[in-house]
């Protein structure tokens, strides 16, 4: 018998879950989302990208190698909700230093166990991402109708503007690792913490930006790279704002590389469009090919919009050639660009390994080849 107070689940549609209060006690919105990572939850938790969503595990047992303060992605928590299907009774790990549960309750993290996990997902692959809404204890008890209505009353993801939520609000310098041999000006939309140290890692100073840098504060630093971060949010809301920096970014001939995010607004730029993808892509298995080389790669997702752009012929662009570099396996969504007259690229998924795979790590070698090869350019 659980001594967990109760909880419901309600989505958009009316359908309901019950089950026990896991984390804090109360309730929370956001948009009902799926992701199939069978380890990693410290790394998805903290990732910024999951804004405003109530994260829904496929694995069943969820917590039982605790919380420790090194895997943290980023300063909190960012999820909106956490349903978990069977949470572990005990943290059983050398490095953990507290559970996960009394980590949501300590960052005011409502959620939701003792819920069928498979039966939501299916649920959400067939009738798509939607809003919803996680009550426990004393806001559990109420009229599911009008649970509903509370959740119909809650912001939407199409349309939502979140990068000013999550970005750093003074900027901050990762050091090169060894040598220093570039200097990129990276803005945060949400960035991870692993990111900035793939670059060090490869001999980058990264000056990482708050969204609200402007272009002159990026040109201050006369970087050898500039770099988009992955973040929360519709794409669509970037169109005053980042996409007029990267086109003079662009012509400007400073070697360009985004991520996720990142790729989105590296698309608008070129003139493509975006749409919401129906339940996105999230986990850390999603395959992904590599046109170039035929090679697949399984990597880490997270994201529920996509760049519009056709996958059988070159693009023209005003910046001049673009195709389509990486293709998703499992539903032909573009995973990846690359321009052929100006040195910028840009992928969907997430290359930084944190929690892994590791199979994407080749894209910070790409971009440091692509800084080298421009420095000697500007050289000769």
């Amino acid at each position: 018998m659980s001594m967990r107070p109760p909880a419901i689940l309600v989505l958009e549609d009316g359908r309901t879950f019950r089950g026990d209060a896991y984390g804090a006690v109360g309730e929370t919105y956001g948009e009902a989302v799926f992701t199939t990572g069978m380890t990693g939850y410290q790394e998805t938790l903290t990732d910024p990208s999951y804004h405003r969503q109530v994260v829904v595990m496929t694995a069943p047992h969820i917590g039982n190698t605790g919380v420790n303060d090194e895997d943290p992605e980023s300063r909190q928590i960012w999820v909106a909700g956490y349903v978990v299907r069977d949470p572990s009774r005990i943290a059983s790990n050398w490095r953990s230093q507290r559970t996960l549960d009394e980590e949501l309750q300590d960052q005011g993290i409502v959620g939701i166990s003792g819920v069928d996990t498979r039966a939501i997902t299916r649920h959400l692959r067939e009738r798509g991402a939607m809003r919803c809404g996680v009550f426990s204890g004393e806001a559990a008890s109420a009229d599911p109708t009008a649970l509903v209505d509370k959740v119909k009353a809650s912001p939407e993801m199409a349309g939502a503007d979140l990068v000013g939520d999550v970005t750093t609000k003074q900027g901050y310098v990762v050091d090169p690792i060894g040598e220093h041999k570039f200097t990129v000006a990276a803005y945060d939309l949400g960035i991870k913490s692993m990111t900035p140290h793939r670059m060090a890692e490869r001999g980058a100073r990264v000056h990482v930006l708050p969204a609200t840098a402007t272009l002159e504060d990026v040109l201050a630093l006369n970087p050898d790279g500039f770099f988009m971060s992955n973040g929360p949010g519709d794409p669509e809301t970037t169109e005053e704002t980042m996409v007029p920096i990267v086109r003079a970014v662009l012509e400007r001939r400073i070697p360009v590389f985004g991520i996720c995010f990142g790729n989105q607004i590296l698309g608008k730029a070129f003139g493509f469009g975006t749409y919401k993808l129906k339940y996105g892509h999230r986990g850390i298995n999603q395959p992904v090919q590599d046109r170039a080389t035929g090679k697949v790669e399984v990597t880490a997702h997270n994201h529920g919009f996509a760049v519009d752009a056709p996958l059988d012929r070159v693009s023209e662009t005003p910046f001049g050639r673009v195709e389509v570099s990486h293709v998703c396996l499992n539903d032909d969504v573009v995973e990846g660009l690359k321009a052929l007259d100006v040195p910028a690229f840009s992928v969907q998924y997430h290359p930084e390994a944190a929690a892994g795979p590791h199979d994407a790590a080749y894209l910070f070698d790409r971009f440091a080849d692509l800084m080298a090869e421009n420095k000697k350019k500007g050289q000769s």
